[in-house]
């Protein structure tokens, strides 16, 4: 039976094959024969210039009429009343206009089972959210999930947290991102983890940018015997040398996975060891001096002490609010490098005649200046902490203060020359004054700015 079915079939396809070649051959001899005909006419005829002319010009005016219509109708996307393809999605109204989006930072924790997430991504698709990153924190009882998404901008943050919460998320957290947290968690981890290689100061920085925004407390000698770890809100992590930093970050509780990211960088800054860049920049005075500016090491301590000696006592009481008995022990914790950037101004010599200190504070940075009495009024205040200023920016930190009295007329008019917004406050006769420098970044000079 199947024989007899294959021998049909071959039959069949012989049989088709000559039915085409013959139909063929036909259009062949047709095309050959009008094309005899025409030529006939064209040549013998009376009228053969005169059809040659008027096809030339029926022609041309299709292919005018062809340039018009192609102009008038451009191709482009579909209208917005289109209809939907078969098993497509209809188009209901314009495409969003470029910009007119919102990048957002959503961290929620789900049931760490099959499908949870699938279905907090398709409500997250439904408001035509796109989603740029995301990473998994998994927990005992459940999954962390964190994304990077941008949003059509008309979308609300609590629309936003309602499609969450219908899809099964729960402790739903929601925050405006920017630009500069398109980079993926690898390579920013990557970037931070050079950081902090190349300079000690950049330890507790690194930790702020890895976390977003969180309070970071730098506790001297209260590390040894405290254990690394978590508690919900606030993250532990003993440092070399016996100090301790502690994390906390009230809206949302730090995961595992966070910490592992931590403790890998302390344990990084712990191989390594002390270190500080040597960055440095010359300094001509008006009257031919030539100085040397340059970050600060453990080992200035003792031409820092020699200035702290040549210093007046009024000089030192505006610097530390009050009398000074024992500089020893504050230049220990002001000359380490994990605490914030001590710069020091050199003369030819090797004399230290100037100390400025950027030391890390929550999500700012304390700003704090010594001039030797010879020294002051030449502007090496101003020049400081420009640069001070400047180093803070790049770190990502963008206020710094300073505490003094109101009887301290010099600092608060350096903090002027800043030419950024001010903030003052007065409690129990002290005075901070906090320097807004987003506003003034374009003032700044670079760092290590020569002049």
């Amino acid at each position: 039976m199947d024989e007899f079915a294959n021998a049909r079939t071959r039959n069949s396809n012989r049989t088709h094959r000559w039915r085409r070649d013959t139909a063929e051959l036909a259009a062949v001899f047709t095309a050959v024969a009008t094309a005899d005909l025409v030529a006939n006419v064209v040549v013998h005829g009376h009228d053969g210039p005169v059809l040659l002319v008027a096809s030339a010009a029926a022609l041309a005016a299709t292919a005018v009429f062809h340039a018009w219509w192609a102009h008038r109708r451009p191709h482009g996307p579909p209208a917005p009343d289109t209809p939907a393809p078969p098993g497509g999605h209809p188009v209901n109204g314009p495409l969003p206009e470029a910009g007119a989006t919102v990048l957002w930072r959503i961290r929620i924790t789900v049931e760490d089972s099959p499908g949870s997430l699938a279905r907090i991504c398709t409500a997250l698709a439904e408001p035509q959210v796109n989603i740029i990153s995301m990473q998994a924190h998994p927990l005992p009882t459940g999954t962390v999930d964190e994304f990077l998404v941008r949003a059509p901008g008309g979308l609300s943050r609590a629309e936003l947290t309602a499609a969450l919460a219908a899809a099964g998320g729960r402790d739903i957290w929601t925050d405006e991102a920017d630009a500069h947290e398109l980079v993926d968690v690898p390579t920013h981890v990557l970037a931070l983890a050079t950081r902090t290689a190349l300079d000690a100061a950049e330890l507790p920085v690194a930790l702020r940018q890895l976390f977003g925004r969180s309070t970071i407390r730098q506790y001297p000698d209260r590390g040894r015997g405290v254990p690394a770890g978590v508690d919900g809100h606030v993250m532990r992590l003993p440092v070399p040398g016996g100090d301790l930093i502690e994390l906390s970050r009230p809206h949302l509780p730090f995961t595992p996975t966070e910490f592992a990211r931590a403790q890998a960088l302390v344990e990084l800054d712990s191989l390594l060891g002390p270190r500080v860049p040597q960055d440095e920049a010359r300094l001509t005075q008006a009257e031919g001096s030539h100085l040397t500016v340059r970050r600060a090491v453990p080992e200035d301590k003792p031409a820092a002490l020699a200035m702290h000696h040549r210093c007046s006592p009024d000089t030192l009481r505006k610097r530390y609010h009050g009398p000074v008995g024992d500089a020893d022990r504050y230049l220990d914790h002001l000359l380490d490098a994990r605490h914030g950037q001590t710069l020091a101004v050199e003369t030819e010599d090797g004399r230290i005649v100037a100390l400025a200190h950027l030391m890390w504070d929550d999500d700012g940075a304390e700003v704090a200046l010594l001039v030797e009495d010879a020294w002051q009024r030449r502007g090496l205040g101003v020049d400081l902490l420009r640069r001070m200023a400047a180093l803070a920016l790049q770190a990502g930190v963008r206020t710094v203060y300073a505490v003094t009295t109101s009887a301290n007329t010099g600092l608060i008019a350096t903090m002027r020359r800043l030419s950024a917004p001010l903030d003052y406050q007065v409690e129990d006769g002290t005075l901070v004054i906090t320097a807004h420098l987003a506003e003034a970044a374009d003032k700044l000079p670079a760092p290590w700015a020569t002049r």
